[in-house]
């Protein structure tokens, strides 16, 4: 707990909170200025850094799903009506579009027009439409999002999970048959099982617990968080990111974003299902996972992109998305230990957010910038540039030095 005798300390805590809550509110108003369809419904699949959309762009799954997430989460934090609104259109678009009526599950992505594009069923995109319908529930009471979140959870279950190996498999064809092709975008590997869906099936089983708090839930959340101490998190406290079937790890490659956000959320997961064990085990991680990840921190306050220890090739771009999990690994690692270094990292991961990641003059962040300075020429927004990893950054800072001031 902060008290008034830290003066300073709690000046710069106020400004941080204020100013995330700020960056928050031009964060959403830029979305829901610049991203409707007007013609099709939901949203453009892209939008590039002068706010002109393609208006021929697919429609991404998880780009819509961490729309809902985001604007729900902010209407239960602000309670703007308006966010609550962009919520229901981002629901209504992800039922009546993107869910698959016939096979169960949800399309990978749509046309322009709204039209099924790609109908592979990525459990990563499905473990992101829980996240975010369960986060809707949460602040309309809508049975159908509850109902739509533990179809999906056991979607996962029936089809995804390897009942003999453990784990749970990345990708099937639309009608959950296997498929050839089972990567998540055109840079990961072509593997089985990897870190990152995993992460994502236990952030979104956790989202649900709290509004069905089962049994069978509880330990399909332990499950995921102890695969994650056997196989995900290595000696070096990096995250392995890629393997086969049988759990053989196929690559190497550091991913300092990860790294940094499972530092935090797969602490809160534990924490979710109140158990005191794995509560214990990931506070502890923690710290060393953090630290791995802030190996590459430059000096500017901006964490690198990805590190491959096999050519030592390290990719100098700074991703938005990094950035923010930055503040929020940050400011756990301040809350776990009271060493005010953490807490100066996290300001520094927002500063470098204000001063090279915001576009003063047309909003939103950049995707990234590049190893001189200059934004790289990405879009604003589109299959994979969202509002969830920003929005909850700003989220969770507020909502920690609030417990802090308490």
């Amino acid at each position: 707990m902060i008290t008034a005798a830290d003066t300073g300390l709690v000046q710069q805590l106020r400004q941080f909170q204020n100013e995330t809550a700020t960056a928050l509110k031009d964060i959403l108003d830029w979305w829901q200025n610049y991203m409707p369809d007007p013609v099709h419904g939901g949203f453009y699949g892209s939008v590039n850094n002068q706010n002109i959309p393609d208006t021929n762009a697919p429609k991404g799954l998880v780009l819509n799903a961490r729309i809902l997430w985001s604007f729900s989460a902010a209407y239960a934090f602000m309670g703007e009506p308006v966010y609550l609104q962009q919520a229901q259109n981002a629901y209504r678009y992800l039922d009546e579009s993107f869910a698959d009526k016939t096979h169960g599950g949800m399309y990978w992505s749509l046309q322009a027009n709204g039209a099924p594009r790609d109908t592979r069923k990525q459990i990563y995109g499905l473990a992101f439409c829980i996240y975010g319908y369960t986060e809707y529930y949460k602040v309309c009471q809508d049975p159908t999002a509850l109902a739509a979140s533990i179809a999906l959870f056991e979607t996962i279950e029936q089809y995804s999970f390897d009942k003999a190996h453990n784990g749970y498999i990345e990708a099937f064809t639309q009608d959950w048959s296997t498929i050839a092709d089972l990567r998540l975008s055109e840079k990961d590997d072509n593997e089985s099982k990897t870190m990152n869906t995993h992460l994502h099936i236990v952030e979104a089983y956790a989202n649900l617990y709290q509004l069905c708090p089962s049994e069978n839930l509880k330990e399909r959340i332990a499950n995921l968080l102890h695969l994650c101490i056997r196989y995900f998190i290595n000696k070096n406290h990096h995250l392995n990111l890629f393997f086969d079937d049988n759990w053989n790890l196929k690559s190497h490659l550091q991913s300092y974003g990860h790294d940094i956000e499972a530092a935090w959320l797969l602490q809160q997961c534990a924490e979710t299902i109140g158990d005191a064990d794995l509560i214990q085990t990931f506070q502890q991680l923690a710290i060393p996972i953090t630290a791995a990840a802030l190996e590459v921190l430059d000096t500017d306050g901006g964490l690198w992109y990805e590190y491959a220890p096999n050519n030592g090739n390290l990719i100098k771009e700074k991703h938005a998305w990094v950035q923010a999990e930055a503040m929020i690994g940050g400011m756990n690692a301040f809350e776990l230990t009271g060493n005010e270094a953490h807490l100066q990292q996290a300001w520094q991961s927002w500063q470098f957010i204000k001063n090279h990641l915001l576009d003063k003059q047309h909003g939103e962040w950049y995707w990234g910038i590049r190893q001189d300075g200059s934004p790289m020429a990405k879009e604003k927004a589109g299959f994979w540039k969202c509002p969830y990893h920003s929005s909850r950054a700003c989220i969770e800072i507020n909502k920690r030095i609030q417990k802090m001031m308490q």
